[in-house]
């Protein structure tokens, strides 16, 4: 059975096969999803606020719950794209503001520049630019220190619950 999720901000319904996932509506409108762990829970980069249908949607796995717990920007209508599995009607999800990014290469490209939205790290969900900031050197240097985090040890370092 198809069932219908709505997206927000953007206003747009979409549809989705009884238990596919959120992850596969936000990857079929094209949105800036980064899927950095393959859908495997261990990142948040699909990490999505359900407005609205929570009980539309599967129960939240030990995996998903783990991941949620380290996001700084996670509330309690938050929910991992790659593991929620709609099941019902009524799903109304939004992304939250801002853009991940996997490594400082990511917004060397953009020194000199505004940030057009907050640029985010890829597994708490820190804002590491805010949003109409400059983006300078020495910024990029204070994110390097900061936030000393490299994506591939987390991945070999985690094991599946």
């Amino acid at each position: 059975m198809v069932k219908v999720v709505r997206l927000e901000p953007i206003a747009q319904e979409t549809s989705v096969e009884t238990n596919g996932n959120l992850l596969s509506v936000l990857i079929n409108k094209d949105l800036d999803v980064l899927r950095e762990c393959g859908g495997r829970g261990m990142c948040a980069t699909c990490h999505v606020y359900v407005k609205q249908g929570m009980e539309a949607l599967s129960s939240i796995n030990r995996r998903e719950q783990r991941t949620l717990e380290v996001i700084t920007t996670c509330k309690t209508n938050s929910r991992l794209a790659c593991q929620a599995r709609v099941m019902g009607n009524g799903v109304v999800v939004e992304l939250p503001p801002g853009m991940y990014i996997n490594s400082i290469k990511d917004i060397e490209d953009l020194i000199g520049r505004r940030a057009e939205q907050n640029l985010l790290h890829p597994v708490t969900g820190q804002v590491l630019v805010e949003e109409g900031k400059l983006i300078t050197r020495s910024m990029l240097k204070q994110i390097e220190t900061t936030t000393s985090f490299s994506f591939g040890a987390f991945l070999s370092n985690s094991s599946d619950i």
